[in-house]
């Protein structure tokens, strides 16, 4: 799958010699190739390059299917057969020099109002921008001073509040947006270099399903290879913020100052209470409860309640929470 073409330029192809000058790696091992994306490991094919730059990935290497794979020194003998081999001390800043080559943003170009709506029933107030080839679904209002991306599509008898920015997003109908949302905007991704750290192009989207809600200055990041899901009818409050990659199932509540870091899934119809912080790469079973405040470190099974930091069972953490008072007035006595 090579990024959505409504939000990303696709260039032509390299070839392998233009490859290597991007990326200032050295060939270990040479085919013919052109590569035409860059990719995962898991969704990398013979056009594609992709890049390992920890161990924990091996498997994943040894199983790509890419023709071109970016790997730090230590790693050469774990890659496929079939790939084309460059190795480079700062494997993931290279590949994110060709995925920003390759995969250009779409500038902003701002369009008709007869060309991105619907009908008349579209109403789009004092100051609202539109890039090209965005769509908006009839009887959706959008507020004073939005911007819409190039691209971005919008469903119908939604309500888009003031001041917000919508980009690199599908959303579907009745969604609600207030003032100030951001909603696509780059997820956190950065790849460490003898320089310091560089952005790492993120290449998703945001797709919000029928008839969620999405709070006053929260964020909503774009995902950094796939997407970032927010399923029906789940509520945000506001001043949240759901990291890229993030999957966030149907009816589910996200209360004010919540904040879930990426590639987190989360089951349908669960609870965060205000202030809940959420550790990257954990899965939140259906019908689980996320108390305020708590800081969660680990996976929660479906229809537990976990409160502290880290976060436990809740029981357990008033268990503990008692017994470390009593032990507290003991010594005051």
């Amino acid at each position: 799958m090579s990024p959505d073409v409504r939000f990303f330029t696709p260039s032509a192809p390299i070839a392998l010699d233009d490859l290597v000058a991007l990326t200032g790696g050295e060939v270990v091992r040479r085919f013919e190739v052109v590569i035409a994306r860059v990719a995962t490991l898991a969704e990398a094919d013979a056009e594609a390059v992709a890049f390992m730059a920890d161990r924990k990935f091996a498997v994943a290497l040894a199983a790509s299917r890419a023709g071109v794979v970016l790997v730090p020194p230590s790693a050469v003998d774990l890659a496929p057969a079939a790939a084309v081999v460059i190795v480079s001390r700062e494997p993931q800043a290279a590949w994110a020099r060709v995925a920003a080559h390759l995969h250009p943003e779409v500038v902003l170009t701002p369009a008709s109002a007869d060309a991105v709506c619907e009908d008349e029933t579209v109403v789009l107030e004092p100051g609202v921008v539109v890039g090209q080839g965005a769509r908006i679904g009839r009887g959706t209002r959008v507020g004073a001073n939005t911007v819409i991306g190039p691209g971005v599509q919008i469903g119908r008898d939604c309500r888009i509040a003031t001041g917000v920015s919508i980009s690199f997003a599908l959303i579907g109908d009745r969604v609600k947006l207030y003032a100030g949302a951001r909603i696509g905007e780059a997820g956190f991704g950065a790849a460490g270099t003898a320089g310091g750290p560089v952005d790492v192009p993120q290449l998703g989207r945001v797709i919000l399903q029928d008839g969620v809600t999405v709070g006053a200055n929260s964020c909503i990041d774009r995902g950094a290879y796939g997407d970032t899901v927010v399923g029906e009818n789940t509520k945000i409050d506001n001043l949240v913020q759901i990291g890229h990659n993030c999957i966030i199932g149907r009816n589910c509540l996200l209360a004010a100052h919540t904040g879930i870091s990426g590639s987190v899934t989360v089951g349908d119809n669960v609870m965060f209470g205000g202030k809940a912080g959420v550790g990257d790469h954990l899965t939140i079973g259906d019908g689980a409860r996320v108390a305020g405040g708590a800081g969660l470190l680990a996976d929660i099974p479906p229809g537990e309640t976990w409160s502290g930091y880290p976060a436990k069972p809740i029981r357990q953490f008033l268990r503990e929470s008692v017994w470390l008072a009593r032990q507290v007035n003991r010594k005051k006595d």
